[in-house]
């Protein structure tokens, strides 16, 4: 058995003052999109203090993004509706945030691929989805989303987006997070493959 993730324990702990309110976990869901877009506008518009507010306002978003089902367990919330709407929006915001750097870096001088790489990468990220609810659906035992190590899964390593654009590497983050989304991709279709 897994363990939970650290950001998800510190989520439910975060969300409980929400659970006596009348916020909804879907309106959490939609604040997180609201902000990923916002911060990969920032991103997009790439030069100077923007892309590092668009950095951090992109990683608190995705902080964000685990109080939804925390606050749904906590309510006895969940839905389906719910699940996928929390799962559209991560593809969504993932997406917005390759295109979102894609842009700045091609406003600031880059190439017109910096324009198509993330094309091609949201692209993945929406097939990695597609298969992943696919997955779920149809095997009794799918793989998780992202592999976990202890207390942290794979996706958590987008906490270091902030430390690494503050730092002021964009333009290897960029290329890895759009390429490591594609060689993904080879990943999970392999294992939708061979599980079905």
């Amino acid at each position: 058995m897994s363990q939970i993730p650290l950001d998800q324990r510190l989520a439910s702990i975060l969300v409980r003052p929400l659970a006596k309110t009348s916020v909804t976990p879907n309106q959490v869901t939609a604040f997180s999109l609201l902000l990923s877009l916002g911060g990969a506008g920032l991103l997009a518009w790439g030069e100077g203090p923007a892309i590092h507010w668009g950095a951090g306002v992109f990683l608190i978003s995705r902080f964000i993004d685990h109080m939804d089902g925390e606050l749904a367990r906590l309510t006895g919330q969940t839905s389906r509706f719910g699940y996928f709407f929390d799962g559209i929006v991560g593809v969504i915001a993932y997406a917005a945030l390759f295109i979102g750097m894609g842009i700045g870096l091609w406003r600031g001088g880059g190439e017109l691929w910096t324009l198509l790489l993330p094309v091609v990468a949201g692209i993945a990220i929406t097939i990695n989805a597609a298969l992943q609810f696919r997955m779920e659906a149809t095997l009794e035992n799918p793989p998780p989303t992202y592999p976990s190590w202890g207390l942290f899964e794979l996706e958590d390593g987008i906490y270091l987006i902030g430390p690494i654009v503050w730092l002021g590497y964009l333009y290897p983050l960029f290329l890895v997070g759009c390429f490591g989304t594609i060689a993904y991709l080879t990943i999970r279709t392999a294992q939708a493959v061979f599980r079905t």
